[in-house]
């Protein structure tokens, strides 16, 4: 009886994993698809602790969530001009006990700016922890420590051609 019980354990563990990635996942795909309302339910609702270098240093999701909007909402003539691809890798999550894990995950990033006309590519690291708030994982720790990145201009004759956001 003990094995059956060690396994159920085990697979309870990995649900959890899984739960927590697909909150990563969630997250990055708000972040594309401009939806600043699954972007700020993957956090707790109150006191996280987020750390993202240039972009800034916030107690709170509901300040990086403003930010959030500023940048990824942006439009000139009706249309938007940032826009973004998050691609997680490399996940390595630990679970610390039953409502509380961390995470690490490594992040290629790509932008392409219509203001400057420019794109970027980043690679780094993010450091997560999560708790379980209300009966779903969230986000209360969130540091990203960039190891490099790249600017350059759009070369002459790019053409972006955006599709659909959820905004």
């Amino acid at each position: 009886m003990r094995s059956s019980d060690d396994a159920g354990r085990r697979l309870d563990a990995l649900d959890q994993i899984e739960a927590i990635k697909r909150l990563k996942h969630r997250y990055w795909r708000a972040c594309d698809a401009k939806d600043p309302v699954t972007f700020r339910a993957s956090f707790i609702k109150s006191g996280a602790r987020i750390d993202y270098g240039l972009l800034g240093t916030f107690d709170d999701a509901d300040a990086l969530t403003e930010v959030f909007c500023q940048v990824a909402l942006l439009t000139v003539d009706g249309s938007y001009v940032i826009f973004d691809m998050h691609h997680g890798l490399h996940p390595d999550i630990t679970l610390t006990s039953g409502t509380t894990a961390t995470g690490r995950w490594t992040l290629q990033f790509r932008q392409i700016n219509l203001l400057d006309w420019t794109e970027t590519l980043m690679t780094g690291d993010y450091d997560d922890a999560y708790v379980v708030e209300e009966g779903e994982w969230k986000m209360s720790a969130c540091i990203f420590t960039e190891r490099w990145s790249l600017r350059r201009p759009l070369g002459d004759g790019a053409e972006l051609h955006p599709g659909t956001f959820v905004t």
